[in-house]
């Protein structure tokens, strides 16, 4: 008997949000926008109440289990961001050339890194603002991983490659993840 406990989980969905899967495809409506999701696994099913979000699992082995706390925890993001959104927070720093920042439509650019007449320029994705201000930059929107992924392009735009990385330390780094 506590093995069928464990089989199924549910998740409470707040007052603010309204939540519907059909087709595999859970959508999750909130006061900053919408989210969808494809969940299909054939041991897996999904069901949406009018208040709770309940995973349940046909087999109780360790791989549903762990699979079962991924779908917890992307359920939970989705919630989490259509509430109260994402913010990272990240940081310019520089000691050989002052590193200029600025959005171009969907792209981030960044001027002057190391010495380079040519600028780099990372990709921004779908849903996510970037705003530069100085040495600080800030990430925000409402899916988790498009947020991630378009810091983690940032960071990736600014790699040291052929230098010592000890003396040059240059580049744009996360200082701060948020969740609001």
């Amino acid at each position: 008997m506590a093995e069928e406990s464990k089989l199924k989980q549910e998740i409470p969905v707040p007052d603010a949000v309204t939540a519907s899967f059909k087709d595999n495809i859970l959508h999750i409506k909130g006061e900053k926008g919408e989210l969808s999701r494809v969940f299909s696994h054939p041991d897996f099913t999904i069901s949406v109440a009018k208040d709770t979000i309940s995973v349940h699992s046909k087999k109780f082995r360790r791989k549903q289990k762990s699979l079962m706390g991924t779908y917890i925890a992307h359920i939970n993001n989705m919630i989490h961001g259509v509430n109260d959104g994402f913010e990272y927070k990240m940081k310019t720093v520089y000691s050989h050339f002052p590193i200029k920042t600025n959005v171009e439509d969907n792209m981030f650019v960044i001027q002057n890194f190391l010495g380079e007449r040519n600028p780099r320029k990372a990709l921004i994705l779908d849903g996510v603002t970037v705003k530069s201000k100085g040495d600080d930059v800030r990430v925000e929107g409402i899916d988790k991983e498009k947020v991630g992924q378009t810091v983690a392009n940032i960071e990736r735009a600014t790699a040291v490659s052929r230098r010592d990385i000890r003396v040059f330390q240059d580049g744009i780094y996360l200082i701060r993840k948020g969740g609001n």
